[in-house]
Formats: C-alpha cells, sequence, structure tokens
C-alpha cells in the first residue's frame, strides 16, 4: 500500500475511533442518573476505555502527523536534488490526469 493509502487508512480508523469515543461518552452522560453496583461498575470501566481511547488516538494522531511532515520533507528533499526529475514525473503526471479528464 502507497503512503497516500495508508494515510487515508489510518485517517478514516482514528475517525472511527473518534466518533466511538464521542458517543461512548454520551452515552455514560445519558446513564449517569442509572444507579446501582452493575451500573456504577460498568460506567467505571466504560470511562477508563474512553480515556485510554483518546490517548490512543491522540498518539496515532501525532504519529501520522510526524510520518506526514516526515514524508513531506523527503519529497522536498528528493526534489532539489532532482529538480529534472520531479518535472518531468510532475508533466507525465499531468499529461495523464489532462487525457483522463479528456476522456470523459
Amino acid at each position: 500500500m502507497n503512503i497516500i493509502g495508508e494515510h487515508v487508512t489510518k485517517q478514516k480508523l482514528m475517525d472511527d475511533l473518534s466518533t466511538v469515543v464521542t458517543d461512548a461518552e454520551e452515552l455514560l452522560k445519558a446513564s449517569a442518573t442509572q444507579t446501582g453496583d452493575r451500573i456504577t461498575a460498568a460506567r467505571a470501566r466504560a470511562e477508563e476505555s474512553v480515556k485510554a481511547a483518546k490517548v490512543r488516538l491522540t498518539v496515532a494522531q501525532e504519529a501520522l502527523v510526524e510520518r506526514a511532515r516526515e514524508a513531506a520533507k523527503d519529497a522536498d528533499v528528493y526534489v532539489h536534488e532532482n529538480p529534472w526529475k520531479a518535472a518531468g514525473v510532475a508533466a507525465a503526471a499531468g499529461l495523464l490526469i489532462g487525457a483522463i479528464i479528456s476522456r470523459r
């Protein structure tokens, strides 16, 4: 899988995890008025799970941002070291995209 596809997949996973965390927080708020030992224990476990998921989500987002920065730096270095190759690749990509668009 290429870096862009991997980024999109990880971003989707993080978005989904964020949605789960938000939904779990709403569920915890909605069940705040419930009483009893079982519900109290379940709420405590859920709160801990939400906290842990938030930490993992933050770490994953930071790692993804760092990898994107590194990829951008690598691309910048490559373009500066190989300007004619980079221009050729960009021209070829533009030509390909133009050909695809013109077929429609």
